[in-house]
Order: structure tokens, then sequence, then C-alpha cells
């Protein structure tokens, strides 16, 4: 079974969404580099709940989207298109974190699979 582990919340302005969700919620968001791209963290590790980012928007349709964390990324992106799904960003490596695509349910939904690999460049 495979999990639910991240989230990201695209936003037009991310400054004024990390302290918005920072003074409303409480998360903590720590910059990731030089990229427009908030780490998030929403709660204690033992209580339930995802971390996730705050992000600046790509598109200006671009959803909220939770990714699932998956042990083999191609097999679950085959998974997906055999079962009615649709790879809408295809597969792409994050250097020391793994690979990330995003895809669409029979529904529409949006979502990413991600596949850590801390070796990834």
């Amino acid at each position: 079974m495979e999990r639910v582990t991240h989230f990201e919340i695209p936003t037009d302005k991310p400054e004024a969404s990390v302290k918005f969700y920072s003074e409303v919620f409480g998360w903590k968001c720590q910059k990731w580099g030089e990229h427009e791209y908030w780490l998030t963290t929403t709660g204690e590790d033992k209580t339930p709940g995802i971390n996730g980012a705050i992000m600046k928007k790509r598109d200006p349709k671009q959803p909220v989207v939770n990714s699932i964390n998956v042990k083999n990324i191609d097999a679950s992106i085959k998974a997906i298109e055999a079962n009615g799904g649709k790879i809408v960003v295809p597969k792409g490596t994050i250097p020391g974190v793994g690979h990330l695509a995003y895809f669409t349910d029979p529904d529409g939904n949006i979502f990413g699979v991600i596949q850590d690999d801390k070796s990834a460049k």
C-alpha cells in the first residue's frame, strides 16, 4: 500500500502565502534552495498528517496537488495508464530527492507520484 506523503500549494504570491499559513495555522516554512519553493511542516511527526510545500504557481489553473510515495515510479506510471489515468507531467528528477511525475485519474483529479532516491541526479 502506498500513501499520500506530500502536498503542494501553488500561489502567485508565495511569500504572502507563507506568512498566511504560518500565522493562521502555525506551519513552519523554509525556502528550499534557490527555487520559489518553501518546504512546509504542518505538525509533529508523531501526529497524523502530512507535510508539503508552498510554491510559485507555474500555470494559472495549477491546483493544490497531493503526491503519493511509490516504490517504483515506472511501474506506477504503467499502472496509472493501464487503469484509465493520464500522465500530464512526465517523470523528472529532483536531484538528491528522487523522481516525480504528475497524473490525472479517470475523473480528472491531479496527483503526483514520487519515488524517493537520494542518489538522483
